[in-house]
C-alpha cells in the first residue's frame, strides 16, 4: 500500500500552521493584556481613613482640644463683643498662633496659647498686652479606625508669662487636664471635650470645668457646617476680684462671687478645604447662659494648615 496517500501535504501543513499563528496573534491583539488570575496575588489599594474627612475645632480653639493627632500650624483671630453689663461693655481682639506637632501617629506636642490681647474697654482704661502661653501633650489612647472613634487624653500648662493689664500673669500658672473624643458616622461627626481648669493657686484663680460639643458635616470640600456648645462651669471661686461670673477662656479672673456659675455659648460656622491640607475656618458664637459676664457675642477665624 502507498503511505504516501495517507499522509498531510506539505504545503497544507504548513498552511495550517500559519493559520494557527494568525488566528492566535489577531486574538491576543483584540484581548489586550491577559486577565490575572483569581490566584494570583494583587497589590491591595490603601484605604482612605474617615479621619480625613474631619476638622479641627473653630469655636473655643483654646480649650475644645482636636482629638485626632495632627501636625498643624493654626493662626487665629477673634473679634470679642463684651456684653453691655460687664462694666459697659465694648470689644476686644485676640491674634495668637496655635502649634501641634505630631511626634508619632498616636502622641502630640501641642501649644494652645500665645499672642496679643486688645481689649477695649474705657472702666479699664483700654488695657493691650500679651497673654499667657499653654503648652502640653495629647495621646490617642483609644484609635479605632473600623469603628471611626478615637479618644485622646491630654494636658496642657498655661505659664504666667502674660501681661498683667490683659488678666494674664497671674496665679502661678493653671493645669488643663482633658479628655478629647471623636466619633464619625460616615461624613457626619460628633466630636467632644471635657476638661478641669486647675490653678497653682486657688485664690488668685478660680477651678473650673469646661465642656465642649461639636457636630459636622463634610458636604464637600469647600463646605463643611458645624454646630457647636460650649461652656464653663466653677467648682470653686477664687478670691481675686469681686465678680458673680469668669472669662470664659483666656481670663481666669478669680472672681470670688462665681462659685457653681455655669456660663455657656452656641456656636455655628463652617470650614472650607482650599487646599489639600489648609482648612479655612470661620465661627460665630452667641452667650446663651446667664449671666452672661464679659461675653454678648465672637467671631472666630483661623487657618488650619497641616504638614
Amino acid at each position: 500500500m502507498d503511505h504516501h496517500s495517507y499522509s498531510h501535504p506539505r504545503w497544507l501543513r504548513s498552511l495550517s500552521l500559519g493559520t494557527c499563528a494568525a488566528v492566535s496573534l489577531i486574538t491576543a491583539a483584540q484581548a489586550g493584556t491577559p486577565d490575572i488570575s483569581a490566584k494570583a496575588p494583587t497589590t491591595p489599594v490603601e484605604a482612605v481613613s474617615w479621619k480625613e474627612h474631619t476638622i479641627s475645632p473653630v469655636a473655643n480653639p483654646f480649650f475644645h482640644e482636636d482629638a485626632v493627632i495632627r501636625s498643624e500650624l493654626r493662626p487665629v483671630f477673634v473679634y470679642h463683643n463684651i456684653d453691655d453689663s460687664f462694666l459697659g461693655g465694648g470689644n476686644a481682639q485676640l491674634y495668637a498662633l496655635q502649634i501641634r506637632y505630631a511626634l508619632t501617629d498616636r502622641l502630640a506636642i501641642i501649644a494652645t496659647q500665645d499672642g496679643y490681647f486688645d481689649i477695649n474697654n474705657d472702666a479699664i482704661a483700654n488695657p493691650e498686652g500679651w497673654m499667657d502661653l499653654a503648652l502640653g501633650l495629647k495621646y490617642a489612647l483609644i484609635d479605632d479606625e473600623a469603628h471611626q472613634f478615637i479618644l485622646t487624653p491630654g494636658f496642657t500648662f498655661k505659664v504666667p508669662t502674660g501681661d498683667r493689664e490683659v488678666f494674664q500673669g497671674r496665679g502661678g500658672g493653671e493645669w488643663d487636664l482633658f479628655m478629647a473624643a471623636q466619633k464619625g458616622f460616615g461624613d457626619f461627626h460628633l466630636s467632644g471635650n471635657l476638661g478641669l481648669r486647675l490653678p497653682n493657686n486657688s485664690d488668685e484663680n478660680s477651678t473650673l470645668v469646661h465642656y465642649s460639643l461639636m457636630a459636622d458635616y463634610y458636604t464637600c470640600r469647600w463646605f463643611i457646617p458645624f454646630l457647636a456648645f460650649n461652656a464653663y462651669t466653677v467648682v470653686n471661686e477664687g478670691n481675686n476680684i469681686a465678680l458673680n461670673s469668669e472669662g470664659y477662656d483666656v481670663i481666669n479672673f478669680g472672681s470670688s462671687g462665681a462659685d457653681g456659675v455655669t456660663q455657656g455659648t452656641l456656636a455655628v460656622g463652617f470650614r472650607s478645604r482650599i487646599f489639600k491640607n489648609v482648612d479655612l475656618g470661620l465661627a460665630y458664637e452667641k452667650a446663651i447662659i446667664e449671666p452672661n459676664g464679659l461675653t454678648d457675642d465672637r467671631f472666630t477665624l483661623d487657618v488650619s494648615i497641616r504638614f
